[in-house]
Formats: C-alpha cells, structure tokens, sequence
C-alpha cells in the first residue's frame, strides 16, 4: 500500500481546513463588531456619567452657595421687630434726650452689621411708584401733592436679604381719582 495521498484524499484534505477558517473568520467579523458596539456603549455610558456628576457638583455648588447667602436669614429676620423698636422710640424721644444719641449710633451700628451681611432696607418714600412685589398696601387714601398709584405714607419698613424679600414695605397708597 501506499502511503501517500490519493488525488481525492489532498482535494478532501484541503478543502476541510478551509471551511472552519471561513466560519471562523464570520464569527471573528461579527464577534469584532459586537465588542466595537459594546465599547461604544461603555464610553457613552461613561460620558454619561461623568456629564451627570458634572452636574451634580455644579447643582451642589449652587446649594452651598444658596446656603451661605441665606444663612443668616432666620437671625436678621428676628432682628426686624428690634429695628422697628428702636426706631419708634427714637421718634418718640425728645430732640435734647442724652439717649437718643446713643440709641441712634446703636441703631446705625446694628443696620451697618445688617447690610454687611446682604439685609436690605425697602423704605418707599411719598411719591414712590408702589412695588406690589415689595410694598403691601394698606389702604388706599386721596392724597394731596402725591400722584395717584404712587406711595402716599410709609407705615412700616419693609426688608430683603440678597434680593429675596423678607417683609414686605407696609404702606398707604394714592387713590386714582
């Protein structure tokens, strides 16, 4: 017998190897593409991600910051009735009173530590276009010298820390005639 191959037998051999080397190449094509895919998807996860912790460090500065500016708000809103005090017992006390003196330099010294720290007065004058967003009015009155829609008397202070209103202006307004 002979040991070596029959025409048959090399064109059989031949051909064998080479249809697990096809299929294989297939599998490796679609086996690439799907690994492509999926680091695709990884990497837009991770963008994601990174995008969505942006935006939370930027919305916890933002809260911090909100914080820090409106943090003495409960305190300086405890401090306006004191202000309101202060300020009627300085209309009431006489031109010559030793006191008053004093009264006034503590009054300015606690309205200087106030606005340091953002608090805001709101004190319309007569005349002053009345601010439904900041002024409350009172009552409505004919007015002379003072056009109508315009603040006609200031009955309380009003106050705002940082732009956000804390009183309201309590006020009497010009009727329209």
């Amino acid at each position: 017998m002979s040991t070596e191959p029959t025409n048959a037998e090399t064109s059989l051999a031949s051909e064998a190897p080479r249809e697990p080397e096809a299929a294989s190449e297939g599998g490796l094509a679609e086996q690439i593409e799907r690994l492509k895919a999926e680091l695709d998807q990884l990497r837009a996860d991770a963008l994601r991600e990174r995008a969505d912790l942006d935006n939370q460090r930027k919305r916890m500065a933002r809260e911090i910051e909100q914080a820090r500016r409106f943090a003495n708000e409960r305190l300086l809103a405890e401090l306006l009735p004191l202000f309101d005090s202060m300020e009627a017992g300085l209309a009431a006390a006489a031109e010559n009173d030793p006191l008053r003196e004093g009264m006034e330099l503590t009054l300015r010294q606690l309205h200087r530590i106030a606005e340091n720290n953002g608090l805001v007065e709101i004190a319309p004058a007569p005349g002053d276009t009345f601010d439904p967003e900041r002024h409350q009015a009172m009552s409505m009155v004919e007015a002379e010298g003072v056009p109508p829609g315009t603040v006609a008397r200031l009955f309380q202070k009003g106050y705002a820390l940082n732009e956000r209103l804390l009183r309201p202006a309590l006020v009497v307004v010009a009727k329209h005639d």
